[in-house]
C-alpha cells in the first residue's frame, strides 16, 4: 500500500477500526471526541467530501497519513505497514475492482435486481450458512466506470444497497440503517446484515418470537439510533466483538437501562456469523438462545 491508496480510505472507517465512534454525523461531516486526548465535547471534525480532519481544540488537521502518524507516533512507512494489516472494506473494493472511490456513490448504474440465483452467490451464502435466508436479499447487477459487477444486496432505509460477494464489500447509494418492523416491544440490533440473517436462521430453532430489527450496516450509524430506541421495552445488542463494538454497546447501554449485551453468546468469535460458520455452532447457538 502507498500513501495515495491509504488517503483514499474514508477516515471515518479508519477511526471506527480504532474504536472511535462519532458523537454526531451528517451526510457531509462527522464529529468525534478528540482521539489524541480526553475531552468532553466533540471537537474533531471529519470532512467526508475532502476526507480531511481538523481538531478545533488544537488547531491541527490533515489527511489519513497525518492522522495516523500522530495517533501512532510513527513514521510514514510504519503507518503504511500498520494499514497493510488492516482489512478496510473500501480498500478491499479498490484492490479487487479498482474504481475511483470518490465517484463510487454517484457514478454507478443498477442494471437489474432479481432473486438470488447465480451459482457463485448461492455458494457464497452456503459457505456462510445462511443460504435459506434469501428472502431478505436480492441479486444485484450494476455498472461502475463502464464495468459490470454483481453481488448479494441488502436494502437500507434510504434505498441504498449494501453489496457483498466473496471478493468485495461496498455500498451503493446513501449509507443508512435498515429497519424491519413487526410492531414488537423488543428490538434486536445487529452491525451487519450477515449477522441479522444468521440470527434469523437460528430464531425458529431457538423458539424465539420475531421482534423488530435494526441493522446498522456500519457501526458509525449507532449514533443515529438515539431517538428511535425510546419506544422499546427491551433492546438486545448483537454487535461485533471488537473495540468499536465495545464502545457502541457501552454508549447504548448508558442511555438505555433496558438494553442487554448479548455478545456472550459468541464471545470467542468476531461476530455472530463468524460463530455460525464454525462447525456445530448453529446447534450450540440454538441451545444458548433457549436459555
Amino acid at each position: 500500500m502507498n500513501c495515495k491508496q491509504f488517503n483514499t480510505i474514508p477516515l471515518e472507517e479508519v477511526l471506527l477500526s480504532l474504536g472511535h465512534l462519532p458523537a454526531k454525523r451528517s451526510e457531509k461531516e462527522a464529529w468525534f471526541l478528540n482521539p489524541f486526548a480526553k475531552e468532553n465535547h466533540a471537537s474533531f471534525k471529519v470532512n467526508k467530501n475532502l476526507n480531511y480532519w481538523y481538531l478545533h481544540s488544537a488547531g491541527i488537521g490533515g489527511n489519513n497519513i497525518d492522522f495516523m502518524r500522530r495517533y501512532l507516533n510513527a513514521s510514514v512507512s510504519e503507518v503504511l505497514t500498520w494499514a497493510e494489516n488492516r482489512k478496510f472494506s473500501s480498500l478491499q473494493y479498490q484492490n479487487t475492482s479498482n474504481p475511483k472511490l470518490e465517484n463510487l456513490s454517484k457514478n454507478y448504474e443498477i442494471l437489474e435486481t432479481l432473486n438470488v440465483q447465480h451459482p457463485a452467490l448461492l455458494e457464497y451464502l452456503k459457505e456462510r450458512k445462511v443460504e435459506n435466508q434469501t428472502k431478505f436479499l436480492v441479486e444485484i447487477h450494476y455498472r461502475i466506470n463502464n464495468k459490470n459487477y454483481f453481488g448479494i444486496a441488502f436494502k437500507n432505509d434510504s434505498d441504498g444497497y449494501e453489496i457483498r460477494n466473496k471478493y468485495s464489500k461496498i455500498c451503493l447509494g446513501k449509507k443508512d440503517i435498515s429497519t424491519i418492523s413487526n410492531n414488537s416491544n423488543l428490538v434486536r440490533i445487529f452491525e451487519g446484515f450477515f449477522d441479522f440473517i444468521s440470527f434469523k436462521n437460528l430464531e425458529n430453532q431457538s423458539q424465539k418470537e420475531p421482534s423488530d430489527y435494526i441493522i446498522l450496516n456500519s457501526i458509525s450509524m449507532i449514533s443515529s439510533l438515539k431517538k428511535s430506541l425510546g419506544s422499546y421495552e427491551n433492546i438486545e445488542l448483537y454487535l461485533d466483538n471488537d473495540e468499536a463494538g465495545n464502545r457502541a454497546v457501552k454508549m447504548v447501554m448508558s442511555e438505555n437501562q433496558n438494553a442487554k449485551d448479548l455478545r456472550d453468546l459468541y464471545k470467542d468469535y468476531k461476530d455472530l456469523n463468524d460463530w455460525l460458520t464454525n462447525e456445530d455452532a448453529d446447534l450450540k447457538m440454538g441451545y444458548r438462545l433457549k436459555r
